[in-house]
């Protein structure tokens, strides 16, 4: 059974519906590396924890980017674009 914790969840939402992801890094021997939780697939690895946050921040612009462009193409036309929050 999984169990979870509600108020961190609640957190999460609303930082992302404010345009906020959470970053999970960490030190690994010579390296720092990291990942953004919420989207699948934005990951980087730097020397110094200042390049990683700022190779996670532009990973992350680039994958939303695509993803739109991606969602937008597979429509292809005769649609609409509706904001929803979770």
């Amino acid at each position: 059974m999984y169990s979870y914790n509600y108020n961190s969840i609640n957190l999460k939402i609303e930082l992302f519906m404010n345009g906020q992801f959470t970053a999970i890094i960490k030190k690994d021997g010579d390296w720092w590396i990291g990942w953004i939780e919420e989207v699948k697939g934005v990951n980087a690895q730097e020397s110094t924890k200042e390049e990683l946050i700022q190779s996670l921040q532009e990973a992350l612009r680039d994958i939303l980017e695509l993803n739109r462009e991606e969602a937008r193409r597979e429509a292809a036309d005769n649609y609409e674009e509706v904001l929803i929050t979770p």
